[in-house]
Order: structure tokens, then C-alpha cells, then sequence
């Protein structure tokens, strides 16, 4: 075991840990943000460059700090390194010019993105970018490219962070897309006309962080913030079973793995699961699924709304029964 002290809070973690996952063993806002590394997928992380750190210190044999900003996602802890994230203007400033890159192709397609909601991208924008942009050029293009019935490419969305060429790899034998081309013309493809047509495909759409890769059979029926999720799972001989169910009302909209706090996959589901299990009828759901109170998915409460009768007054006699059966009674806990 080693020690490191991350802006100014000390942890162990194991010898051979990165400075992410030594970050994310303390949890909260101290946290780097990750747009390419992904736990279950192996050799992802160090792409996108935003979870970049200042190491103050490398190590308690060597105090020397590092010249440049670190990669917490692929640079291992030594013991006694002294990190710097939250509390480092330098590592903040370079933050705002990686979100600042990463938009610069990015269309503005969040009014009609499937992935507006739960986008990852949004979120880092949000809170380590800026109101404005410096940039005045043309935004780089793609021909749309046909890759199956299942999933939708927005190529003009991708940020690049190979997470679909990984999962593809990894939970396939028979990836038929990657990325081609160098530099300003890297794009995901298929090189030759192919479709994406294997058993656990659809995985590509969870791992994706913008709206690169999307459901086909989801495609503009609804917003994820009109949705109720709730966790559901069947006896399927694929893969786990273990879903989440993406309701509205007693229609199920969309199916999709389940994901940690970090959203990432806890384990991959095929497209059986996925695509072909669209009836309530076919799963056995647990219950409402646990949804961060800061994603505006969380602004469509399961419960009934927490009303006080003497600042509404006049309710309907059926909303004043349901309120007295929920766990909050006239705005008290109880």
C-alpha cells in the first residue's frame, strides 16, 4: 500500500493504483473529470487530456514535482506524491482549454440530442468551460454513414475517445469499425460498407459520452427527463439481465445497462435485452432507480410533489388522499 495526498487529503490505495482511481477512492468534487477512460474497458484513458493533474511532489524518495501536467487516468501513484486538482489554478485553467477544444467541432445539436440529459460532454462544459468560444473557422463535417439498424453515428459529435473501438474489442470477436483517417480527418468508420451487427453492440451506445452513438429505436421519441427509470432484470442466458428500464407511463422507451456514479457500465447486456425486451411484461423490476439529485433527470420525482395545503389551498380531494399515503405528508417528512 502507498500513500498519496490528493489537495490535501491523504489516502492509501494500492501500489500500481492511478491518481484517478486514488481520487475516486476519496469521491466528491475532488474528482478529475474522465471523457476517455473507462473502468471495465482496458487500455482506455490518457485521449482526451481532462483529467489532467499538477503532481507537486512525485514521490516521498523523490520531491521533485512533475514539469507539465499529468494524465490521472494512466500516471500511477508513488508513495508520498502530493497531487494538486481543485486547488491548482494552472490545472482549472487547462481544464477550460480542453473543454474549449473539444467544442470546437461539436455541434451545437443539444436541442435535439438524444444524449441531452445525461451527456457527459454537457456536464463537463458546464462546469469546468466558458460562456463563450474564441473560435471563428468552419466546423469540420462528416458523410453520414449507415452502420445498422440499431445504432445511429453522429460522426460529427465524436470527441475521439475510442471508447466504442475498446468495447467493440473486448466484448466481440468480430469488431468491424474504428477510427480512420489522421488527425482533423480521424472519424469513426467501417472502411468498407459494414454493419455493426454483433451480439453485445448496442454497448457502444452506454459507453459513448456524447451523442456520437445513439439508439436507433429511441431516436426522438423522448426526453430522458420525461422518463422514469427504474431497475428491472430477467434470466437471460447472454449476459447478467440486469437493466435499466427507461419508462413513460407503462411503456418501456428504451433499455439500457446500468451504470455506476461515475457512468460507466457495471456489466455489459446483449442485444437481446437491449432491443427485443421492449414490454414491462418481460422483466421483473426492483424498483425506482437511484438518480443523482445534481442530473435533471432527478427533476421527475416518483413521488407525489411536496405541497403545503397554506400556501396551495383548494386542492382536489384525490390529491390530499394520495399525499396522506406518501412518505411525505403536507411538506413534513415523516
Amino acid at each position: 500500500m502507498v500513500k498519496i495526498t490528493f489537495d490535501g487529503i491523504e489516502v492509501e490505495v494500492e501500489e500500481g493504483t492511478t491518481i484517478l482511481n486514488a481520487a475516486r477512492k476519496i469521491g466528491g468534487e475532488v474528482v478529475p473529470p474522465a471523457m476517455c477512460y473507462y473502468t471495465p474497458l482496458k487500455g482506455t484513458g490518457g485521449k482526451c487530456r481532462a483529467c489532467m493533474v499538477k503532481v507537486a511532489a512525485g514521490s516521498a524518495k523523490d520531491p521533485r514535482p512533475m514539469p507539465k501536467l499529468v494524465a490521472s487516468c494512466i500516471t500511477p501513484v508513488q508513495d508520498g506524491m502530493v497531487v494538486e486538482n481543485t486547488t491548482n489554478p494552472d490545472v482549472l485553467a487547462a481544464r477550460k482549454g480542453v473543454v474549449e477544444m473539444l467544442l470546437i467541432n461539436h455541434p451545437l445539436d443539444c436541442p435535439i440530442c438524444d444524449q441531452a440529459g445525461e451527456c457527459d460532454l454537457q456536464n463537463f462544459a458546464y462546469e469546468h468551460g466558458t460562456s463563450g468560444t474564441r473560435y471563428e473557422e468552419e466546423r469540420r463535417t462528416f458523410d453520414k454513414i449507415d452502420i445498422g439498424p440499431l445504432v445511429q453515428l453522429h460522426m460529427t459529435r465524436c470527441i475521439l475517445c475510442y471508447r466504442c473501438v475498446y468495447t467493440a474489442d473486448q466484448l466481440t470477436e468480430k469488431r468491424v469499425h474504428g477510427v480512420l483517417g489522421r488527425g482533423d480527418a480521424a472519424e469513426i468508420g467501417t472502411y468498407v460498407e459494414n454493419i455493426i451487427d454483433n451480439e453485445f453492440s448496442g454497448n457502444v451506445i452506454d459507453v459513448c459520452p456524447v451523442g456520437a452513438l445513439t439508439d436507433k429505436t429511441f431516436r426522438f421519441k423522448n426526453r430522458v427527463w420525461f422518463t422514469k427509470p427504474v431497475d428491472a432484470h430477467r434470466d437471460c442466458p447472454t449476459c447478467s439481465g440486469k437493466v435499466v428500464l427507461w419508462m413513460r407511463g407503462n411503456d418501456v422507451l428504451r433499455v439500457t445497462a446500468r451504470k455506476d456514479q461515475y457512468n460507466e457500465v457495471q456489466e455489459f447486456i446483449c442485444n437481446t435485452c437491449r432491443f427485443d425486451k421492449k414490454d414491462a411484461n418481460d422483466w421483473t423490476i426492483e424498483g425506482p432507480r437511484k438518480i443523482a439529485r445534481t442530473s435533471v433527470i432527478s427533476a421527475n420525482h416518483y413521488e407525489l410533489p411536496v405541497l403545503n395545503v397554506d400556501v396551495i389551498p383548494n386542492l382536489p380531494g384525490s390529491t390530499e388522499e394520495d399525499l396522506q399515503s406518501t412518505p411525505f405528508n403536507l411538506g413534513r417528512q415523516v
